[in-house]
């Protein structure tokens, strides 16, 4: 057989079976005087093992090692790893499907998602209320408002599961408390009050205990708060988003947080 009949058998394309050759994975017989390769019957059923292999899900280099061991101790082995790794991956799956379902009973049941999806249910339901209380306002929402949804969402998705105790704590006092929401939005109206300020404005200390003061005791706990003279990647560029008397009030804040930690 030449090398299209060989690959017409096997119903694969000419190229793969080049690749197999180069790769070393399907012997590559000598050319015949005449200049072409002949390929047997064994050739073709070796390429025919090649794709059950390769549709089972193997690798190349696994189905290299399979057929490398006559007696098929390998191939046995790499197809319980084979098995085992699709278990992991249809558990992937049915965990993404889930989350999916979350999402979409959100979208049904608000008539949106949040900008900032996907968040857990739990956010979701923070952004909800928040969604609530900025409609009541008289006016437009705080910009404030915003960049804590933003920071909420990226700190839920930066936070080990076993280091958010002090997200978990902010977003139940924020669905446990009916006037928290509306603490939190006279916090970021003061806060917007502030992005044109100098640093030394008497309303920054204002605001830095209303922050203070809007943060829960089971919350400000469980906080690692960071030292205010303290530098960082993350650090510098949190402050950098803020206003320089908005930064200064946050500043001022974390400095009262701690006192009350100790």
């Amino acid at each position: 057989m030449r090398i299209g009949e060989l690959a017409g058998t096997a119903g694969i394309t000419t190229r793969a079976v080049r690749h197999y050759h180069r790769i070393g994975l399907l012997p590559e017989p000598p050319r015949q005087p005449n200049g072409y390769r002949e390929y047997s019957l064994r050739d073709a059923a070796e390429l025919a093992r090649i794709r059950r292999l390769t549709e089972l899900g193997l690798s190349l280099d696994e189905v290299k090692d399979a057929l490398a061991d006559d007696a098929g101790k390998d191939l046995v082995e790499i197809l319980a790893e084979l098995d085992a790794d699709l278990a992991r991956q249809e558990e992937a799956i049915r965990q993404r499907r889930a989350r999916l379902r979350q999402l979409l009973q959100q979208a049904a049941q608000s008539g949106r998602l949040p900008a900032e999806a996907p968040v857990s249910p739990e956010l979701a339901a923070v952004f909800a209320d928040m969604d609530r209380a900025s409609a009541r306002l008289p006016g437009p929402e705080p910009a404030m408002a915003a960049k804590e949804r933003q920071l909420l969402a990226l700190l839920e998705t930066g936070s080990p599961s076993g280091d958010r105790g002090w997200l978990d704590a902010m977003v139940h006092s924020l669905t446990a408390d009916p006037e928290a929401m509306r603490r939190a939005y006279a916090v970021y109206a003061r806060l917007d009050e502030l992005a044109e300020a100098a640093e030394h404005d008497p309303r920054v200390e204002e605001t830095a205990r209303a922050i203070a003061d809007s943060v829960p005791d089971e919350a400000a706990q469980t906080m690692t708060l960071r030292d205010p003279g303290e530098h960082g990647g993350f650090a510098d560029a949190f402050f950098a988003d803020f206003a320089p008397a908005q930064a200064a009030a946050v500043q001022r804040a974390i400095e009262l947080l701690r006192e009350r930690a100790r």
